[in-house]
């Protein structure tokens, strides 16, 4: 019988394993909700701040809901906060948001060189991957990172930030390599304390968004400088991008990362079979995830298996009045799942 973290790692890699892993990865990919919180006593916004609290939690969702993973922060909004960002931390029902920017405008950006001296919240996530290392409890721990264009469009107001793609490059180019050698180094802390595999999520780099010249120029090489940075502190690596996907499937190709997770907007068989060898992760709706039927939600996630994802994950962040009961649905699908009923 594999362990959890044996699953996921060859599942990522793309060899053969006895069932499909089910994961959340945690960060933007959220997996809390407010069912897990009351019934372990760690809840939001607690639970963003102390390390504690923070792995009390991510071991009450694996016992509660049947994922497959522990994950730490349970938002985006860390990094941003490290570096100037203000940052309400929301309620038990909603996620820590960026509140108010450091930055105007792009050019500005040198002086943040001069901020985030005591990045707090980055040292709480570590502590809390060390902790959850430290139980021994045979579970991959998952390292987040928000990915470059997300966190610089978490620093200046987003439609400034795609604006100077067109009009200022050099100081966009400028601004994401400062932001990539933070996230290296907070990945890095995070790996060392104890997490297993990487995840990088960047919802604003979607390709709906930038299309595929500009995600080729201002997303791609900053995601893989994190990649080829930090696989080698890693197991297996995971980049998480949003939207409809079809126009950048080329690129994506291109990323040096074991797998692909995806939202219920992008087919996971047109992206398999655009994929030379990555596996791909996801994708069950997170909309049905709240509003559906145990029964539905299995269904989905088994046909989402069919189409061949490696490794059943909710297709985005879940919102926190997700039912217990839908999560349970999906790891039973998982563990009812035969790999040789997979579609090619």
């Amino acid at each position: 019988m594999m362990t959890s973290g044996e699953r996921l790692v060859k599942a990522l890699k793309g060899e053969k394993v006895d069932r499909p892993p089910f994961i959340c990865p945690g960060g933007m990919m959220n997996m809390v909700t407010v069912e897990v919180m009351q019934q372990v006593c760690a809840p939001w916004p607690d639970a963003h701040v102390d390390p504690r609290i923070m792995s009390q939690l991510a071991l009450g969702v694996h016992r509660l809901t049947g994922i497959e993973n522990l994950g730490v922060p349970f938002c985006m909004t860390v990094e941003a906060e490290s570096l100037g960002a203000q940052v309400v931390m929301g309620t038990l029902e909603t996620e820590p948001r960026v509140a108010g920017y450091p930055l105007l405008e792009v050019a500005e950006w040198p002086r943040l060189r001069e901020t985030g001296k005591g990045a707090a919240r980055m040292e709480i996530v570590t502590r809390a991957v060390a902790e959850l290392a430290g139980g021994n409890n045979g579970l991959p721990i998952i390292a987040n990172l928000t990915g470059p264009v997300s966190l610089a469009t978490s620093l200046v107001e987003p439609m400034t930030f795609y604006k100077a793609m067109g009009k200022q490059p050099k100081e966009v180019h400028g601004f994401l390599s400062f932001i990539t050698e933070r996230l290296i180094a907070f990945g890095k802390a995070q790996l060392q304390a104890g997490a297993e595999v990487l995840t990088i999520a960047d919802p604003s780099g979607t390709g709906e968004i930038l299309g595929p010249r500009r995600f080729a120029e201002f997303a791609l090489p900053y995601l893989n400088r994190i990649l080829e940075e930090l696989s080698t502190c890693c197991k297996a690596t995971i980049v998480h991008i949003c939207g409809r996907l079809r126009s950048i499937f080329k690129e994506i190709n291109q990323l040096k990362t074991d797998a692909v997770s995806i939202d219920s907007y992008t087919s996971v068989a047109e992206l398999k079979n655009a994929l030379d060898s990555k596996v791909v992760v996801g994708n069950v709706s997170t909309y049905l995830l709240q509003k559906g039927h145990p029964e539905r939600v299995k269904r989905a996630a088994t046909a989402c298996l069919k189409q061949g994802a490696a490794v059943l994950s909710p297709a985005c962040g879940i919102s926190p009045l997700t039912p217990l009961a839908n999560l349970q649905a999906m790891a039973q699908a998982a563990k009812e799942f035969s790999p040789a009923g997979a579609g090619g």
